[in-house]
């Protein structure tokens, strides 16, 4: 088993490290958060007094944060992480993952730094939400050497169902940022067809019925359903309670716009789709899931999308 040190113990992080010390690693964690410092100590983990403190003796660096500016703070800035451990590792040189999603240019960033210092290092953000970083049945989609990936492995799979190696660095950033595109638009789209089903007389529930064996069959109406009573695990079950926030759907959508602006690619159902994203967020909604979309259409009118 290793020593791990793991950063950001939110949402996401606090399970997924949580995860970690049941598969017998010994994990030293550090947040901002006095809670959630609390609630990773009361699942067995060491507590640390600053990010700093927690990378001593360290096999595994682990960070799971917000976006791009957090990763370049808390991995680049002089007392960063890098140079911490530059001072501080000796021989001994810890694998760095960083599972937080970001784009991709940040990404390069830190991974450059890593190595101009001597460490090796993967991008490795992840799909599953809260439930799946829960159950440890998350996706890793790892950006890296082959090499690090495969060291990686055994402490990836202590959080996770399925771990894939996407390519170089970055390229697990490119692969979250297409799939999360893929996803909100999808649910926009989904949302849609269930409000038209039902406005004209079709309920729901059995509009599901028939598309979840058909052709517009798909991952969000089966598994996710946003018309409440449908699929008795979703998050539309519990008053929009995030699986994965809105707030965080917007920030990805707008990662994958920008990414699609840098390439010259034209995603114009991605730009829809994020802005809708967005004006939940601007109406308060954020913090809900992001299948909230589902009731924010449901509010609007034909006439207010053809000005």
């Amino acid at each position: 088993m290793s020593s791990i040190a793991f950063i950001g113990l939110g949402n996401m992080g606090g399970p997924m490290a949580a995860n970690l010390i049941k598969a017998g690693h010994t994990v030293t964690g550090f947040d901002l958060g006095p809670a959630a410092l609390e609630a990773f100590a009361a699942a067995g983990g060491r507590k640390a007094a600053s990010a700093a403190e927690a990378l001593a003796g360290a096999d595994f660096v682990i960070t799971m944060l917000p976006a791009g500016p957090q990763v370049r703070d808390v991995w680049l800035h002089q007392g960063g992480l890098i140079d911490v451990l530059g001072k501080t590792a000796g021989a001994k040189k810890p694998l760095l993952i960083d599972c937080s999603t970001i784009d991709v240019a940040s990404a390069h960033a830190v991974y450059e730094e890593a190595r101009k210092a001597g460490f090796d290092m993967i991008d490795a953000p992840v799909s599953g939400g809260t439930g799946g970083a829960i159950n440890g049945t998350l996706t890793f989609m790892v950006g890296g050497s082959e090499e690090a990936f495969e060291k990686a492995r055994p402490v990836l799979a202590g959080m996770g169902k399925t771990i894939v190696l996407a390519g170089g660095p970055g390229m697990g950033q490119v692969a979250k940022i297409c799939n999360n595109m893929m996803l909100g638009i999808n649910m926009v789209g989904l949302s849609e067809a269930l409000i038209l089903g039902e406005r004209l007389g079709l309920s729901p529930a059995k509009l599901h019925e028939i598309c979840a064996p058909s052709t517009s069959q798909s991952w969000a109406l089966t598994s996710y359903c946003p018309a409440p009573g449908v699929v008795p695990s979703a998050p539309s079950n519990r008053d929009f309670a995030p699986g994965f926030m809105a707030a965080l759907m917007a920030k990805d959508m707008q990662l994958s716009q920008a990414a699609a602006e840098s390439a010259n690619v034209p995603t114009p159902l991605g730009a829809l789709a994020a802005s809708f994203y967005q004006k939940v967020c601007d109406e308060g909604e954020g913090r809900r899931d992001f299948s909230y979309v589902y009731m924010w259409l449901g509010d609007q009118d034909r006439s207010d999308f053809n000005k």
